[in-house]
């Protein structure tokens, strides 16, 4: 008897095989999908404002994983549907990333994304937070077209959750006295929220019970959180090659995540003491981010984060157990597995 879901072992994606045979694997299986996503997001970027359109078509270009999209048609799928519509609707959910990216750029000052110069280095603040907010409109000018108010609300929802988490993560620079709970509402507004509504709008699209669109927006969330969990790791043992940006932004920005809350709360006195006089200098040197990265790691900063990713993504997997076997089910679950081992 072939052996379902919850008889497959956790870690023979994350452990037996190597990462970019994952990577690859999965892209065989959603390239179809992608293709069709980016096809439709090139169409709906353009404007007729020259400006809006120069930003909007240089943002979309620098590339991106396309996360947020695809767990909405895979999620429709997974519900039986089988219709035309999905990838317009998922478009507003990647829509409300990029513009939140563009938002993000400009609070921290960026210089770079994903490789290349960030589009305020390129045309300014004011313009990247217009075209920001051009983005944001379009999102909501998407989901208004399904004429379902249960899917206009979950994407508003989203869009206020998300900016609440700014909001909340500019309360929270400068405090080296964050907890982990204050870190999980972070989390969960600034990424979870996004992930969780585009996998129950793809229920929604579907017509699914209500009880699987719960299961869905349960399985976004936990995805959300580990995604998270491992781009915050990954700020302190990354490397700039792999992220596309510098790595230590974080804690350069005063910023306290879980590999720092945690190693803060377990380090030994000194290196205690050390972590505090470093967070709260305001210089920030690559000598000094080399001392704190190996505070952290040597007080079990790295390994218990990545440990909170990994229980999330069981927890993710565990949502999937009451839909039947599919191709998309499949799909879903190794997406998860792939999140604790990717490096960008």
């Amino acid at each position: 008897m072939k052996p379902g879901l919850a008889e497959r072992p956790f870690n023979v994606l994350i452990v037996n095989q190597d990462r970019k045979s994952i990577k690859n694997r999965l892209y065989e299986r959603v390239k179809v999908d992608l293709a069709r996503i980016e096809q439709e997001l090139r169409a709906q970027v353009l404007s007729s404002v020259p400006l809006a359109n120069t930003v909007g078509k240089y943002v979309i270009e620098s590339g991106g994983k396309r996360l947020r999209p695809l767990l909405t048609v895979l999620c429709a799928r997974l519900c039986g549907y089988d219709g035309d519509r999905d990838v317009r609707l998922a478009l507003a959910f990647e829509f409300l990333h990029v513009a939140t990216l563009l938002h993000d750029d400009v609070i921290d000052h960026a210089e770079v994304r994903r490789n290349r110069p960030a589009a305020n280095t390129l045309w300014g603040n004011q313009a990247v937070v217009l075209v920001g907010d051009y983005l944001y409109s379009k999102a909501l000018m998407l989901s208004v077209e399904y004429g379902d108010l249960g899917i206009i609300e979950v994407i508003t929802r989203a869009a206020n959750l998300m900016a609440e988490g700014e909001v909340l993560q500019l309360q929270h620079i400068g405090n080296v006295d964050m907890t982990e709970e204050e870190y999980y509402q972070v989390i969960w507004r600034k990424t979870a929220v996004l992930m969780s509504s585009a996998c129950r709008a793809g229920a929604m699209l579907a017509g699914a019970t209500p009880h699987e669109e719960a299961l869905l927006n349960d399985y976004g969330y936990h995805l959300g959180m580990a995604f998270q969990l491992i781009d915050d790791l990954l700020d302190y043992s990354g490397t700039v090659e792999e992220l596309g940006k510098p790595v230590g932004l974080d804690f350069a920005e005063h910023k306290a995540t879980l590999p720092f809350i945690y190693a803060l709360k377990n380090a030994l006195d000194g290196d205690r003491e050390k972590l505090i006089e470093a967070f709260s200098s305001a210089e920030k040197t690559a000598e000094v981010f080399q001392v704190v990265r190996e505070i952290v790691e040597r007080s079990g900063g790295i390994e218990y984060t990545e440990r909170k990713a990994r229980e999330h993504i069981l927890k993710a997997h565990a949502c999937l157990e009451k839909f039947p076997e599919s191709e998309a089910k499949r799909v879903l679950y190794d997406l998860a597995s792939f999140v604790v081992t990717r490096r960008n």
